[in-house]
């Protein structure tokens, strides 16, 4: 794709060619997922140190290849950087499940994808494996939102990038923002008094 176009037109392109079977269009595809992926990964741990790039990696190789599965029924780019993130969230819920069952074995060797779970935790201040059921509460009440919580948390979008993907204006996106961390708030501190009545 050449440096000076558009990302999103470049994206939009090269899923048209991959749904005509170009197989070329594929690979560059991915190396823009890829290179996205591997930005936001290093992202999330820029208060790390150095040497925790290997976590960032794992993470990001371990999505992309999800997201092979799923690429040829991306419609968008919003559609694609929507699976996208959502593949690093399987990848890390996935990841917290195994780490705390293996810790339940007395399995206590750490391993690369643990400090990037870590550094989700800390940042959002809950376990990856409680913000997964409220996720797909969410989704239920709002996909919208459980949508705007995904893009925000891990595909590290900002609240401008997310309008944009999502065709929303930036008031709907805060709006939203905040309804859904009121909510996540209140699940994830286990407030069920609404559910009392």
């Amino acid at each position: 794709m050449p440096q000076d176009s558009d990302p999103a037109v470049g994206v939009s392109i090269l899923l048209a060619e991959i749904h005509s079977g170009n197989e070329s269009a594929r690979e560059e595809l991915f190396q823009v997922i890829y290179n996205r992926l591997r930005n936001i990964a290093r992202g999330q741990m820029r208060q790390e140190r150095v040497d925790h790039s290997l976590g960032a990696t794992a993470l990001v190789n371990e999505a992309c290849m999800r997201l092979d599965g799923v690429l040829d029924s991306v419609e968008n780019k919003r559609e694609l950087f929507g699976a996208a993130s959502a593949a690093m969230r399987r990848v890390l819920i996935d990841h917290a499940r195994k780490r705390n069952a293996d810790k339940r074995q007395g399995k206590l060797d750490r391993q690369p994808l643990d400090d990037i779970v870590d550094q989700f935790e800390s940042r959002l201040s809950c376990s990856l494996m409680d913000l997964e059921p409220a996720l797909t509460r969410l989704a239920v009440e709002s996909p919208r939102q459980r949508d705007i919580v995904e893009l925000k948390f891990f595909a590290d979008l900002t609240t401008a990038e997310i309008a944009r993907q999502m065709d929303c204006s930036h008031s709907t996106v805060e709006s939203d923002w905040r309804l859904a961390r009121a909510k996540l708030f209140q699940w994830l501190c286990g407030d069920t008094a609404e559910h009392e009545d």
